[in-house]
């Protein structure tokens, strides 16, 4: 009896990355340029979820801090940005400096409502961590009636 595996999103987009760096890497090694201009890429998220609260994390190497755009959109967190890559190559008679610009854009729907004034986004090291904290109704409050 065969077994079927599950595939997850974030494993179909990593693998279509890694296949799209092999291809353009062989391209690179020829001195042929795959893509001209710019080039808009997928990026790998990971979710994580505790109690308090939802946290997002992507790996955005060679991305400047400053030139990424985090919105929220009713129940979307859209993470949009550019990346820079300069490849250098050295050669006996020769150097060469090549420079790409991809633009990336994720859109995650967001499971339950979140508190607008309490998320906070760190980038370090080339990793963004966007915590979301998760609204709770405030609880009951009684009131008593006096009575005169």
């Amino acid at each position: 009896m065969s077994e079927l595996i599950v595939w997850k999103n974030q494993e179909m987009s990593k693998l279509r990355r890694d296949l799209d760096r092999l291809i353009n890497r062989c391209w690179d090694d020829l001195g042929m340029n795959l893509f001209l201009g710019e080039v808009t890429q997928d990026i790998s998220v990971e979710i994580f979820e505790t109690k308090d609260a939802l946290t997002v994390r992507a790996e955005l190497l060679d991305t400047n801090p400053k030139d990424l755009d985090i919105s929220l959109s009713q129940d979307k967190l859209i993470i949009k940005g550019r990346r820079h890559e300069e490849i250098v190559r050295d050669g006996s008679y020769y150097n060469r400096v090549e420079r790409r610009l991809a633009s990336f854009s994720q859109s995650i729907q967001l499971p339950f409502r979140v508190r607008v004034e309490d998320i906070r986004a760190t980038f370090k090291q080339g990793v963004l961590d966007i915590v979301l904290p998760k609204w709770r109704p405030k609880k009951r409050r009684f009131i008593k009636v006096e009575v005169i």
